[in-house]
């Protein structure tokens, strides 16, 4: 009976070195795999894309970055010696372009006095917006940046400051005391600038502060929150044909006003002849029946 078990022991000892053999033969890893898993993996890319397409539009990508931060460079350093406050003159401009406005600082802590847009008093575009302060109140630049010009303008922006900003807005800052920049010096946001003040043309003391993009006037407060002194969005997105729906102010307004104040004059005159051949007629009816008796 002993002998009965040691031989079946033995016949399930010899069958599972059998299996384990059989079992790592069956599962044995090539020499190679390690290597072959590497290239597996480096060339794992989604289903039915093709490696070399992949690779040209990762080098279209590349190329387009690249030509965007050197138009963006090209940008900031067109016609910076520029004495015109517009320096972009005649220059296309995109039809949208995103711009980072997350390190504002407001250039003056005072409240808005007067918007952007069309002054029919004066006859004329404000192109900015007014900010209240009393003379030889600090003046800071709104966002990082360079000067481009310091300058004076006794009929119109008295002393006057244009930083060029790294973000591809350009500012503008009117009616100062005192300018304590020079062109061509680096600023960065919150700097002191210049003194406030009521040079030029000016009513009052108050801050004339213009955001330009590619020299055209934006509305700053489509930018900024003027009450709490801090940009809408971190990103404005400039959209080239809003702008030109924006510009359709006043005098088209005032045209259109001038139109219906015409039409209403005629109407008025054609009632007006309407009556008086009505009541000559009934004259002349009524003196033809005298007669008659």
């Amino acid at each position: 009976m002993i002998f009965i078990k040691k031989i079946a022991l033995a016949a399930s000892l010899a069958s599972a070195i059998f299996a384990t053999e059989q079992a790592s033969a069956q599962y044995r890893l090539p020499a190679s795999h390690n290597q072959q898993h590497n290239a597996l993996i480096a060339d794992q890319r989604p289903a039915g894309i093709d490696i070399q397409s992949a690779k040209i539009n990762s080098n279209i990508a590349n190329d387009v970055r690249q030509r965007e931060m050197l138009h963006d460079n090209e940008l900031f350093n067109y016609n910076f010696n520029s004495q015109s406050v517009n320096a972009y003159a005649g220059l296309e401009v995109p039809a949208t372009k995103n711009i980072d406005v997350t390190g504002y600082v407001a250039p003056v802590r005072g409240r808005l006095t007067s918007p952007y847009g069309w002054r029919p008093r004066f006859g004329r575009m404000h192109r900015g917006v007014d900010l209240n302060l009393h003379v030889g109140d600090s003046v800071v630049s709104a966002f990082d940046g360079k000067v481009r010009l310091v300058k004076y303008e006794a009929g119109g922006y008295g002393h006057y400051i244009v930083v060029r900003h790294d973000n591809g807005l350009e500012t503008v800052y009117g009616h100062l005391s005192r300018t304590l920049v020079k062109p061509g010096q680096r600023v960065r946001a919150g700097q002191l600038i210049a003194k406030g003040g009521n040079t030029g043309r000016s009513t009052g003391p108050h801050l004339h502060f213009e955001t330009r993009f590619m020299g055209l006037a934006v509305n700053p407060e489509a930018i900024i929150d003027f009450e709490n002194h801090v940009t809408h969005k971190d990103v404005f997105t400039f959209d080239k044909k809003s702008y030109e729906r924006a510009q359709v102010y006043g005098p088209r307004r005032k045209a259109a006003s001038t139109t219906a104040k015409t039409t209403t004059s005629k109407k008025k005159a054609a009632v007006t002849a309407s009556a008086k051949t009505k009541k000559s007629t009934k004259k002349a009816s009524a003196s033809k029946s005298s007669r008659r008796k």
